[in-house]
């Protein structure tokens, strides 16, 4: 039986039941969200605060008006607890898992499936900072590029929502946006510190005129790890700066300057986590693999005010220099350039109101990457050399229609254009040179229908994404590859009253040449295939209930259930790599205006496998913790946290390899121990 028909089928029923869940909150708190300002309804027009840096509550207002998925995470919602890195800041946010290799930055991110052989580096979700992509020209990014301390706010876009951005990608899109003066005005110091020897410091600062603004922060991060051979220490500065050139016409420069050092402990055994989950992989400590890197950034965002809409013009440089001893030393320098052209406009044709958005991406990278063998963490004789260039162009569009009744109907179209260009510099082994390119055509069409305190939404689309160099040359030779491609189903609802806010939304995506990683029972890259034919599916829930006035609920709850489709080896396994089901929950209880008590609880229910034969899993796990804490607008704020209180020995995420043979393979990357955090914020006006 074709699975995919199956959820399709099913789908109308789950949407019969959410929308009576979300019809039954909003009757018992209709009448008093008459007088709401809800983010999530649409007749709302949030002030903007600058055309270049619009803020937090215009782009709650154009989340709320996507078809699908989209939500936007405030730096408030995770401020007042320890922010090290992304799990912490997507931990309530609706279809984002993510979960941190060794308890720091470097994570596994997915969504709805995303890049699921990657635990490191990324692929499948297109990343922005202040609407300039920061994902590299050939699909990978880095989590050290982001400062969660240093955002004003998030926006979140999954599967092919992502289209107002020129994203294609199964994951969708993630746009990291900075504070300008407006909304990041006057002094900020953060401090925080705890178990493992973690210290974490910022200091920020804005100001605005009304012609100018800017906003600048400086961090510093270290700590020792959970584990051996786990330093991590980074620093980082971000800086923007913006001005009314004249009326109409605003423009805003950005800078960052990243530092980051880390070191890699590796995966464990099952055996060598339960025995000690603190100990480093021996052959990680032979090589002493690590990896470090600077990233310097400038990037233009201008926006031009015409008398029917508004133009934005995007430019970006950036510049890595990598040093990566792992299974061999890796040196690489790369520079990647961004040019981006927007148009947006809200217009009437007839007694239909539109809102068009229309525009133009092309990317740049060129990569020189020098490879040797690794004596001990040092480059022994050099095993390869090659210069990478990868270029794509992006043409995007789409039309929402504002019809009678509360109904939207959207329309949209992304065409990319993309070349993969490797020059053999080695030639010891033969020319292993190649030139490969991809294009497609990715249709999307939604509706959206309002209610006055929720909607219901849903879409048919494509997404599109051509391999990285990661997945073409990763392994012990070059791997010619086709695109991976799907097209998704997605309905569901979001919506709110004063006690009760829900986003949740049910997906079954029909993937076709998935790019799935074969590693040996080591755990070292073989290489990777194009998959004939895999089902992505899952449930993505996000809730927010006000039990009492003292005391409130949040939890974010994931169901995923990613297998192949009649695999000629693997049948219908299971796709490894992520928990079927996965769910965090907080409970806080706020007897006095601004403090605060919390109980937090992280909960895999049930095992999962590391291997595409499912031979071999990792365990269920739960963890709780408990946080107390001032959240003050203004003057000093304080938290003290713990988490993993009953020291649980789990593994917070698994390498993927395609058989384990049912023996016990390094593939476990063990979650910290039991730690106590604390820290401390002080905000001037």
């Amino acid at each position: 039986m074709n699975t995919f028909h199956a959820c399709a089928r099913a789908l109308p029923v789950a949407l019969c039941a959410a929308v009576s869940m979300a019809a039954a909150v909003a009757a018992r708190g209709e009448e008093r969200s008459q007088s709401s300002q809800s983010v999530d309804q649409v007749t709302i027009r949030a002030e903007r605060l600058d055309p270049t840096a619009p803020g937090e509550a215009v782009a709650r207002e154009i989340a709320a008006r996507v078809p699908g998925g989209s939500n936007v995470v405030g730096l408030s919602e995770y401020e007042a607890g320890r922010a090290s890195n992304l799990a912490d800041v997507f931990a309530y946010s609706a279809g984002v898992f993510v979960q941190p290799r060794f308890g720091a930055e470097e994570s596994r991110l997915s969504i709805r499936g995303s890049g699921l052989q990657r635990t490191f580096h990324l692929r499948g979700i297109y990343l922005l900072q202040d609407g300039v992509p920061i994902t590299l020209a050939d699909g990978g990014a880095d989590f050290q590029a982001v400062e969660p301390l240093a955002l004003a706010y998030t926006e979140v876009l999954r599967g092919a929502n992502a289209l107002q951005y020129g994203g294609a990608t199964l994951g969708g899109s993630i746009n990291f946006v900075s504070p300008s003066g407006h909304d990041g005005a006057g002094p900020r110091v953060r401090l925080e510190g705890g178990s493992f020897g973690y210290r974490r410091a910022l200091l920020g600062f804005g100001d605005a005129s009304d012609t100018a603004d800017f906003f600048v922060s400086l961090s510093a991060f270290e700590q020792n790890g959970f584990r051996d051979w786990a330093r991590q220490a980074g620093e980082r500065f971000f800086g923007n700066a913006g001005f009314r050139l004249r009326e109409g016409l605003d423009s805003r420069f950005f800078l960052a300057a990243v530092n980051s050092d880390s070191r890699l402990p590796g995966a464990l055994t099952l055996e060598q986590l339960r025995a000690d989950a603190r100990q480093a992989n021996a052959g990680n400590l032979t090589g002493r693999q690590k990896r470090d890197f600077e990233l310097y950034r400038l990037a233009n965002r201008t926006v031009l005010e015409l008398a029917a809409g508004s133009l934005e013009l995007s430019a970006g440089y950036s510049y890595k220099d990598l040093w990566h001893p792992i299974f061999q030393v890796l040196k690489q320098r790369s520079h990647d350039s961004i040019l981006g052209v927007r148009y947006v406009d809200e217009v009437s044709f007839g007694e239909r109101p539109h809102r068009i958005v229309a525009g133009a991406v092309r990317t740049w990278n060129r990569l020189e990457d020098d490879r040797f063998a690794n004596v001990a963490g040092e480059p022994g004789a050099r095993t390869a050399e090659s210069l990478q260039r990868a270029r794509n162009l992006t043409l995007y569009a789409e039309d929402q229609i504002d019809l009678a009744g509360g109904w939207t109907l959207a329309a949209g179209l992304q065409w990319t254009d993309a070349l993969r260009r490797y020059e053999d510099r080695f030639l010891a082994n033969g020319d292993q040179g190649f030139e490969a390119s991809y294009s497609r055509l990715s249709p999307k069409l939604g509706f959206l229908w309002r209610a006055r305190s929720f909607t219901i939404f849903g879409n048919v689309s494509d997404s599109f994404e051509p391999p990285s160099f990661g997945e073409l040359t990763g392994g012990a030779g070059v791997d010619l590859l086709d695109e991976q491609r799907a097209r998704t189903v997605e309905i569901g609802t979001r919506g709110g009253t004063d006690r009760v806010r829900w986003d949740m939304a049910l997906y079954s995506a029909r993937v076709r040449g998935e790019l799935l990683s074969l590693n040996g029972p080591d755990g070292q890259p073989l290489g990777t295939v194009n998959a004939p034919r895999t089902l992505h599916r899952g449930a993505e829930l996000a809730l927010q209930i006000e039990l009492t006035r003292s005391l409130s609920w949040r939890s974010a709850h994931l169901w995923n259930d990613f297998r192949f489709d009649d695999h000629e080896t693997y049948g219908d396994n299971v796709l490894p790599g992520i928990p079927r089901h996965f769910h965090r929950g907080e409970l806080t209880w706020s007897p006095v205006a601004e403090y605060f008590v919390t109980l937090t609880a992280e909960w895999s229910p049930s095992r999962y496998p590391i291997d595409m034969a499912n031979t071999w899993f990792a365990d269920s796990y739960a963890l709780w913790g408990l946080r107390i804490g001032r959240d003050a607008e203004r003057g000093f704020s304080w938290f003290i946290e713990g988490r993993n209180l009953a020291d649980r020995r789990y593994a917070a995420t698994t390498g993927v390899i395609a058989d384990a043979r049912g023996s016990d393979v390094a593939q476990f990357f063990p979650g910290d121990g039991r730690a106590v955090y604390a820290g401390v914020t002080w905000r001037g006006r």
